[in-house]
């Protein structure tokens, strides 16, 4: 269906597979794929395509859409999107809390490990009690 919309639209416009192609900023091989139905534009394209007709998409891919919907359908999916976006707040609010803790570990385990080591320098640096002995003194021990 869309590769006749594109056609017949383009067709009624008066322009060519080159125009349209300038226009949309594709080479005009594309523009003859989609009318050939050997390939689709992208959601983005098919936008500009419905703009540039002045047409919905939804007629440019001729799709027949229902004027009345029924509004209990309406509720229904309303509902579950709002409960996906509950869960997906719900998720990323649990892994930011998630990551939180971790960086929080982190720097309390290097806090301690800094105050670890600046206690044993300085108590290495006061022990007073380590004595060396000198060749000297040993040998002149033994001559005696």
């Amino acid at each position: 269906m869309l590769s006749e919309n594109l056609k017949n639209l383009r067709k009624i416009k008066g322009i060519t597979q080159e125009e349209l192609a300038i226009r949309l900023n594709v080479v005009r091989q594309t523009i003859s794929k989609w009318e050939k139905g050997l390939s689709v534009p992208d959601a983005d394209t098919l936008i500009k395509l419905a703009d540039f007709f002045e047409v919905s998409v939804s007629e440019l891919l001729g799709v027949t859409v229902e004027k009345e919907v029924d509004s209990n359908i309406i509720a229904d999916q309303l509902s579950r999107i709002n409960e996906q976006l509950a869960a997906k707040n719900r998720r990323s609010h649990r892994i930011w809390k998630t990551i939180g803790i971790i960086f929080v570990a982190f720097v309390v385990v290097n806090i301690l490990l800094v105050l670890l080591g600046t206690v044993s320098f300085y108590s290495f640096k006061s022990d007073k009690t380590t004595t060396l002995t000198t060749e000297s003194e040993i040998i002149t021990n033994e001559e005696e």
